[in-house]
């Protein structure tokens, strides 16, 4: 074990440990020696589960800079720096965004070649000129506690009032493609029409442009920039570590929360098919169709899934290729094992918590990190007990 020591920040870090040769971030604190840890079991590896900050406003998102700092975003449209020194007050230079419900600043991460251009990507909430909002994408570059020159790539044809169903998650697969999701906007029907932009998986190149092997490229009743539609509001978007492919999750409404292995031109169903109900318990569906795609997994009732990270590191060796998925309704983390596309085991982790998770990712030292949705939400950090 090795101890080191962060100094207080200014929403109230608390310090915290790390363990192992393999921690390569330079969020390296400790607590002293005979402090108590929050040690919780699961079947395969017991954790401790360390706070590192408090007081996020909602956090949203975050990335893992090359020197160890973390990007976290706060849905109230504010991106922080977390380092040794604690959390910077807001980076200037962050587009505006339309903060009513869902709607805010959503995901922050980085271009793969950000070594070489510090390009940082931002999906938000931007105002449309008859009035709601839309779900957009752009990137600046990162200089210190600024983004400057941030610019929009691509605005989507998915405006709607009432703040519902944004989605916004981003992820560069391994051909260096952006994906973008973007819900239904609470408006179902936009999701079964690819002439729309609700609903809808998008595939860019890193600067906007189309790639000409998009699905829909060439034909007048369907969007370019779609890779794949049926969707209702994904919050989890992650690469297999095997196959390379684009998984992700999406809420359902009451019950019906989805796992799906997202390919090109395919119909996701939502809303024509469905595990789940209305709110007010209304059926709206059948759980099949043909020429729909059924999903690897779902969720009934609902766990109103958020954040989702395939684990891939050596401190926990016996949950490699596992997903991690944090729940806010559900106020869980849930471990699914798959079995090429069967699921074959799920593990509730932190279930007597209390948080609602909003985001989950694999840090660079093999740990997982998490997020919870809250006016004092926290930065955590799972770690080998």
């Amino acid at each position: 074990m090795r101890w080191l020591w962060l100094s207080a920040g200014a929403l109230g870090l608390i310090v915290v440990s790390a363990c192992g040769e393999n921690n390569t971030t330079g969020i390296t604190g400790a607590v002293p020696s005979g402090a108590p840890r929050d040690v919780h079991a699961s079947e395969y590896h017991d954790f401790v589960l360390e706070e590192l900050a408090g007081g996020l406003n909602h956090p949203w998102s975050l990335a893992f800079l090359p020197e160890g700092d973390l990007l976290i975003t706060e849905r109230a449209g504010t991106l922080r720096r977390f380092s040794e020194d604690g959390l910077s007050e807001a980076l200037s230079g962050v587009p505006e965004s339309v903060v009513q419900n869902q709607g805010g600043l959503l995901e922050v991460t980085l271009h793969p070649d950000f070594d070489n251009n510090q390009r940082v990507y931002l999906s938000y909430a931007r105002a449309c000129d008859e009035g709601g909002a839309t779900t957009a994408v752009g990137y600046g570059t990162l200089n210190g506690t600024s983004i400057e020159h941030f610019e929009d790539i691509f605005v989507g044809d998915a405006c709607a009032t009432g703040g519902r169903h944004h989605a916004g998650k981003l992820l560069f697969d391994n051909d260096g493609y952006l994906f973008l999701s973007i819900g239904d906007r609470g408006e179902d029907p936009r999701a079964q029409d690819p002439g729309d932009h609700a609903g809808v998986m998008i595939r860019l190149h890193d600067d906007g442009r189309v790639p000409d092997d998009n699905p829909f490229v060439g034909d007048d009743d369907k969007r370019d920039e779609i890779w794949s539609y049926g969707h209702r509001n994904p919050q989890g978007l992650d690469l297999h570590p095997t196959t390379g492919e684009v998984w992700l999750h999406e809420h359902g409404p009451r019950g019906g929360d989805e796992i799906n292995l997202v390919q090109p031109a395919l119909n996701y169903g939502w809303p024509e098919v469905t595990h789940g109900v209305e709110y007010s318990g209304e059926y709206i569906g059948p759980d099949e169709m043909e020429g729909m795609e059924p999903p690897l997994k779902h969720w009934t009732p609902s766990i109103a899934p958020s954040g989702m990270a395939f684990y891939t590191g050596d401190a926990f060796p016996d949950w490699q290729g596992d997903i991690f998925v944090g729940a806010l309704a559900g106020q869980h983390v849930a471990r699914v094992r798959f079995d090429g596309t069967t699921e074959v085991e799920e593990e509730q982790l932190l279930a007597d918590s209390g948080h609602r998770f909003r985001e989950v990712r694999q840090g660079p030292d093999g740990f997982l990190y998490l997020l919870t949705d809250s006016t004092d939400g926290k930065l955590l950090r799972i770690l080998p007990e």
